[in-house]
């Protein structure tokens, strides 16, 4: 899990899949607890209270986003007006675990 935006309206939070997250944990005999097998990403709205998860043509979608930022860089209003349209989506309320 890494953290790529947090700001007083979002956090946007990318699921690492199991292949990635393997090497960096230590070899056990017992077994491991259910994980991930694709990566996503999860936006949460704060102004809201819901949360989004985006996985597989979705977060395909997001990752473009996420590249053409990298190539130019966006104003924090353009990131904002991005999570925006995606937070339309959320329906899940935020729960602390």
């Amino acid at each position: 899990m890494n953290t790529l935006y947090d700001s007083e309206s979002f956090v946007v939070v990318h699921m690492q899949p199991v292949a990635a997250l393997e090497a960096l944990l230590p070899v056990e005999d017992t077994p491991r607890p259910p994980t991930l097998e694709r990566h996503g990403f999860e936006i949460v709205d704060k102004r809201s209270g819901k949360e989004v998860y985006l996985d597989g043509s979705w977060a395909e979608l997001f990752q473009r986003h996420i590249a053409a930022w990298q190539l130019n860089t966006p104003t924090q209003e353009e990131v904002e007006d991005t999570l925006e349209q995606y937070a339309g989506l959320a329906q899940n309320p935020v729960s602390i675990h």
